[in-house]
């Protein structure tokens, strides 16, 4: 894991989260949520959502109006696999991966390729609710 995640939760940091949900009951929902009445500016990534609480959703990172400064991601570890490769690609230096998404290949990529990375930690429990 990575030094400073204060860092990650700077207020001035535009966030995506890959994985926002329309299912309030799911965690792509209650994270994005939780961070959009936090104050961010954030985006949801969900390539079969048109919007998820009231903010227009793309369909992938590079299809965002803006180069968030943190990505978020709440799908599969072989996703996370695929989002960290776009993420080099797009030049964003900032990855979160929320429990269940993260995997030793996604984080070892992210290490090799001078992405600073936390895992194994909820941004909103971890995050958010501890004040880093």
């Amino acid at each position: 894991m990575n030094e400073k995640l204060e860092d990650f939760m700077k207020k001035s940091n535009i966030l995506a989260v890959v994985g926002a949900s329309r299912d309030k009951e799911k965690f792509g929902y209650k994270i994005f949520h939780s961070l959009k009445n936090s104050g961010f500016k954030i985006y949801p990534v969900n390539p079969e959502a048109d919007e998820i609480d009231g903010i227009q959703a793309y369909p992938s990172i590079s299809e965002l109006p803006e180069k968030p400064d943190v990505v978020i991601t709440i799908v599969p570890p072989t996703s996370t696999e695929k989002i960290v490769k776009e993420v080099k690609k797009l030049g964003i230096k900032k990855v979160w991966m929320q429990p269940g998404s993260e995997s030793d290949k996604a984080i070892e990529y992210c290490e090799k390729n001078g992405i600073r990375v936390a895992a194994k930690m909820c941004m909103v429990v971890d995050g958010l609710k501890k004040k880093l």
